[in-house]
C-alpha cells in the first residue's frame, strides 16, 4: 500500500474536493484552493497515543469516556452508515471503493499503524491539513509531542473534592461518570504527595487547586477543559463563599453533600479555578453541546447558562471558549460572543453537520464576530474501523467546504471582497487561535 507524502499537495487534492457544494451554493474555486492551503490549528481533539503490539491500551484520551454509560443513539452522520467515513478511509488508507468495508478498513489501519509507529499522529495531521492540534487528554505521551500537539488537561475533578455518591445517583449516566472524576482527583492529589483533601476549603484551594494548575502549565498546558455539563447544569450562579466553606468543612472528613450543597460548592470552585487559570494564562474550555448520553441534560448545557460567569468582572482576565459551538443553540452562542473574553469553535459540529448546514452557522458568526470563531475537529476514537484520524479528516474536509460556502455567499451578496474572504478563512482556520493562545507559529 502506498501513502502519498507531500503535505501541501495532499491538502490541495483531498481537502478541496468537491469544489462545488450543492448546486445552489457554488464555492468559488480560487477561494476553495486557497482555503485548502491553510495549515489549520485544531482547537479541540482527542488524539490517541501510538501503541506498540502487546502494550496496554491508551486510556488517557478522555477523563469521561462514555463507554460505561447505558447505550444511547448518536447523530446519523457520526455512524458508519454516513458516506463521509468510507470516503475518509479511502483517502487516508489508500483503499479502493470495494475495499473500504469494515474488514478492509481495520486491516488497512493496522498496517498503517505498524508502518508509521510513533510518527502516526503527525502523519494524521499532515493528511488533514492541520499544523497544530490541541490534545484534550489526561496526559500526553510518545507521538503527541510539541510543537504539533499541545496539551489541554481536564480540571472537572477540582470541582468535586467531596464524596459524590448523591450526585452520582442522579441518573444512570452519572453513576459511571462521577467515579471517573473521583479517580482522576486522587491522581492529582498523588501528584502533590497527598492522600486526602485538606480539612478546610481555603487549604484545598491553596494546596490542591493552585498547584495543580501550576503543574499543568509547567508541563505544557495551554488551556484547561471542563466537561462538567455531563455532571451538572452549566448554571454557575453567583457564589456565596461562606456557604461553600461551610459545606466543605462539614463533609471534608466524610459524608456526602446534598445536591444543593454540592451546587453551592461547585458554583464557588468553578470561579476559583477559572480565575487562577486566567492568572496563569490558561484559556478555559467548556463543553457546550446538546448531546451525548441517554440522560444528558440538554437544557442545562446551553450557552446562555454561562452568562453569569461571562459577566463576572473578576473573570475578565480569563478567556473562555465554548467548545462545539453550543450546537444547536447557535443563536445563544452568538449572543455570548459579544462578551470581550468569550470565543467558540466548530469542533464536533463539523462531524455531525453537513457542509451546507454548517455554512449557515459560520456565515452568521463571521458577519458579526469574525475574531471569535476557531476551527476544531473533536477527532475521537470511535472503534477499530472508525479511528480518530478519520474524525480529523471528516471534520477538516467538512469545515473547509462549509467555510468556502459561507464566504462565497458573502462574496456573492457583496458583503466582503476576495481579500476579506481570504483573511476570514485564515482567521477561522489559524489566526484567531494563534492570537488567542499566543502561539509561536508563522
Amino acid at each position: 500500500m502506498r501513502h502519498p507524502e507531500p503535505r501541501l499537495a495532499v491538502a490541495l487534492t483531498l481537502l478541496v474536493a468537491p469544489v462545488v457544494a450543492p448546486a445552489q451554493t457554488p464555492v468559488d474555486s480560487g477561494l476553495a484552493h486557497y482555503i485548502a492551503t491553510i495549515r489549520a490549528i485544531d482547537n479541540h481533539a482527542h488524539p490517541m497515543r501510538p501503541i506498540s503490539p502487546g502494550a496496554p491500551v491508551d486510556t488517557e484520551f478522555d477523563a469521561l469516556p462514555l463507554d460505561g454509560i447505558p447505550p444511547f443513539p448518536i447523530p446519523w452522520r457520526l455512524t458508519l452508515e454516513a458516506p463521509v467515513w468510507a470516503r475518509a478511509a479511502r483517502a487516508l488508507y489508500g483503499l479502493r471503493a470495494g475495499d473500504s468495508g469494515a474488514a478492509g478498513r481495520i486491516a488497512a489501519r493496522a498496517s498503517l499503524l505498524r508502518e508509521q509507529g510513533e510518527h502516526f499522529p503527525a502523519w494524521v495531521l499532515d493528511r488533514a491539513g492541520i499544523e497544530v492540534m490541541f490534545a484534550n487528554r489526561i496526559a500526553m505521551g510518545p507521538g503527541l509531542e510539541p510543537p504539533r500537539f499541545r496539551w489541554v488537561p481536564f480540571d472537572d475533578p477540582l470541582l468535586f473534592p467531596l464524596d459524590t455518591r448523591v450526585e452520582a445517583s442522579r441518573t444512570p449516566d452519572t453513576r459511571s461518570l462521577y467515579p471517573k472524576e473521583a479517580a482522576l482527583l486522587r491522581r492529582y492529589l498523588a501528584d502533590l504527595g497527598l492522600t486526602a483533601v485538606p480539612p478546610a476549603l481555603d487549604q484545598y484551594i491553596a494546596g490542591v487547586v493552585v498547584p495543580t494548575l501550576q503543574h499543568q502549565r509547567e508541563r505544557g498546558a495551554i488551556a484547561i477543559k471542563f466537561e462538567v455539563a455531563y455532571l451538572r447544569s452549566l448554571d454557575f450562579a453567583d457564589p456565596d463563599s461562606s456557604v461553600a466553606r461551610a459545606v466543605y468543612a462539614r463533609y471534608a472528613a466524610g459524608g456526602a453533600p446534598t445536591g444543593p450543597e454540592y451546587k453551592a460548592l461547585t458554583d464557588y470552585l468553578f470561579r476559583v479555578v477559572a480565575r487562577e487559570a486566567g492568572r496563569l494564562g490558561l484559556v478555559v474550555h467548556v463543553h457546550v453541546l446538546e448531546t451525548f448520553g441517554g440522560f444528558y441534560a440538554t437544557e442545562g448545557a446551553t450557552p446562555g447558562r454561562l452568562e453569569p460567569l461571562f459577566n463576572d468582572s473578576t473573570l475578565r482576565r480569563t478567556s473562555f471558549v465554548m467548545i462545539h459551538g453550543g450546537w444547536p443553540a447557535v443563536g445563544e452562542t452568538e449572543a455570548m460572543l459579544g462578551k470581550p473574553n468569550v470565543y467558540t469553535d466548530l469542533s464536533m459540529m463539523d462531524q455531525m453537520l453537513g457542509a451546507s448546514e454548517l455554512a449557515l452557522v459560520i456565515r452568521g458568526w463571521l458577519s458579526r464576530w469574525p475574531g471569535k470563531v476557531l476551527f476544531g475537529t473533536d477527532a475521537f476514537e470511535g472503534g477499530p474501523d472508525q479511528g480518530w484520524e478519520q474524525g480529523a479528516y471528516v471534520a477538516a474536509t467538512t469545515a473547509r467546504r462549509a467555510l468556502g460556502m459561507a464566504l462565497t455567499a458573502m462574496l456573492r451578496d457583496g458583503e466582503i471582497d476576495m481579500a476579506r474572504a481570504r483573511k476570514l478563512a485564515r482567521m477561522v482556520l489559524r489566526d484567531n487561535a494563534r492570537v488567542l493562545y499566543h502561539l509561536d507559529v508563522p
